[in-house]
C-alpha cells in the first residue's frame, strides 16, 4: 500500500466511526438499541506489516445493556466522537502534505 492508499483508507475508517458515532448518540435513548462499533485500526496495522488488504468491520458493542438494553454510554461516545473527530483531522491534513509532495514533484508550485 502507498503512503496515499494508507491515510485513504485510514479517512475511510475514522468516517465510518463517525457515522457509527452519531447513529449511536442518536438512539441514546432507545429502549433496546445496541451501539455499533467499528474497527479498522488492527486490520491496517496487519496489513502494512504483513501486506494484503485492511478491512473495515462493523459489530455491536459488547459493552453492557442498562435495565432497558440500551447498551449506549454517553460519555464513552462523547469522548471518542472527539478523538476520533482529531484523528480525521490529522489524517487529512497529512494526506494534503502528501499530495503537495507529489504537485511538487510533478513540478507544480508548494501552496
Amino acid at each position: 500500500m502507498s503512503v496515499i492508499q494508507v491515510l485513504q483508507f485510514a479517512i475511510d475508517g475514522t468516517s465510518a466511526e463517525q457515522s457509527a458515532i452519531a447513529g449511536n448518540l442518536a438512539n441514546a435513548e432507545t429502549p433496546g438499541y445496541r451501539a455499533e462499533d467499528v474497527s479498522f485500526q488492527a486490520s491496517l496495522a496487519k496489513a502494512l506489516e504483513h501486506g494484503g488488504t485492511a478491512t473495515l468491520s462493523e459489530s455491536p458493542s459488547t459493552a453492557p445493556p442498562a435495565t432497558d438494553g440500551n447498551n449506549v454510554s454517553l460519555i464513552t461516545e462523547l469522548v471518542t466522537a472527539e478523538a476520533t473527530t482529531l484523528q480525521y483531522q490529522a489524517l487529512a491534513k497529512s494526506l494534503t502534505a502528501q499530495f503537495l509532495l507529489v504537485q511538487g514533484a510533478a513540478g507544480g508550485r508548494y501552496t
